[in-house]
């Protein structure tokens, strides 16, 4: 049973080209789907999350932190009463357009193709679901449903001022209605990648050896956690008290975010998807407690993992990468496969070759990437 403010599959406001439906699965089940087997999709095994100096396949790719997502979105989602389908093809399809290393390389490629129109990994996500994946007959991209397209847009809220290019010529001849909030099942994806990332970057900073357990534990929500661990086992190894405690902070946000939306929702008591839309402010966030916590995490994040000495040493190498590939390939696009081949031939000027190679590279894993330079380069 879907609330009043659900976006229900039999109202989509359809696809920009017109199919016919499945018999058995709903409009936003066949965008989920298309997605899980796009190409996009399966790059993320091997893109960044956080790139961290190490070994081993512990840490989380994008694809496994896209998979995290979508859990917590449907659980967020069904507790509320929305379209869990619909959640979880957003959050499945929130990361596709980030580049190779993470923001590393968006931030990269976006001073690269600064003269250009810039880089934006959510704008590019778009151009991917609704161009770039070209497997089907009758159309490229995708062909998702309006409500997918416009989560993916505008999933952390309108889009206003300068447009990222690719998002202005999809919206151009598609409205997404950029300047309102989206639905409330975007919303939804939008806290579940905070959640997680929140989550299981204490999970891979700890294994990292960036942090210890101790240090966390001066943390807010994270020391209560551990504390109510230490008091139910005393003496639990130190695995399975980290992995107990950072379940507790995983459902500490959890609970956080259905209490407010609850009360949210009670206060707007929305009638439609529309009425999301146009409430004029998210119904879907933490509390203002837990987002003043969350935000002392993130500091000691961005301090201890993000900007660590080894991470920042990582950084300047992978951003050279970067900046010897998209000048290289500007300069002689012959260099890029023979399939990219009819796309420069249709290039009428600088900037649109320009942006042919940024969405070559930005297509890249780490793993190519990196081999695409050493066979280049020979470093």
């Amino acid at each position: 049973m879907l609330a009043r403010f659900a976006c229900h599959p039999n109202e989509t406001r359809g696809r920009l080209h017109p199919e016919v439906e499945s018999a058995f699965r709903s409009p936003f089940q066949r965008d989920r789907d298309r997605i899980i087997h796009s190409s996009a999709f399966r790059r993320l095994k091997h893109k960044t999350q956080v790139f961290v100096e190490h070994e081993g396949d512990y840490y989380r790719t994008r694809l496994t932190h896209s998979i995290e997502v979508a859990q917590v979105a449907r659980t967020i989602a069904g507790a509320l009463g929305c379209n869990e389908y619909l959640t979880e093809a957003v959050a499945l399809a929130h990361d596709l357009g980030h580049p190779p290393f993470g923001h590393t390389g968006e931030d990269a490629l976006n001073v690269l193709l600064a003269p250009f129109g810039g880089f934006d990994h959510n704008a590019q996500a778009l151009k991917i679901v609704t161009s770039l994946e070209r497997h089907y007959a009758g159309f490229d991209g995708l062909n998702l449903t309006w409500e997918s397209l416009e989560g993916l847009a505008k999933h952390n809220g309108p889009v206003t001022g300068p447009l990222p290019v690719a998002l202005a010529e999809y919206d151009a001849v598609h409205d997404l209605e950029l300047g309102t909030f989206a639905s409330a099942e975007a919303q939804i994806a939008a806290i579940a990648d905070d959640i997680a990332y929140n989550n299981h970057d204490l999970h891979d900073g700890v294994r990292a050896g960036l942090f210890t357990a101790r240090d966390m534990c001066e943390l807010p929500i994270v020391g209560p956690a551990f504390a109510e661990v230490d008091a139910a086992w005393p003496g639990l190894d130190a695995n399975r008290r980290r992995h107990e405690g950072l379940r507790r902070v995983f459902g500490a946000m959890v609970d956080d975010v259905l209490l407010c939306a609850r009360q949210r929702l009670e206060e707007l008591n929305p009638a439609s998807a529309d009425d999301i839309r146009r409430a004029g402010q998210p119904v879907v966030q933490f509390s203002g407690g837990m987002w003043a916590q969350l935000k002392e995490i993130r500091a000691f994040l961005f301090t201890r993992m993000y900007r660590a000495p080894s991470v920042m040493k990582t950084r300047e190498q992978v951003t050279q990468v970067v900046e010897d590939l998209f000048p290289a390939f500007l300069a002689d696009p012959s260099l890029l496969p023979a399939d990219w081949h009819e796309d420069v031939a249709r290039a009428q000027d600088e900037t649109q070759l320009a942006r042919i190679v940024g969405d070559y590279i930005a297509g890249m894993t780490d793993r190519f990437a990196l081999e695409t330079h050493k066979r280049m380069f020979g470093a």
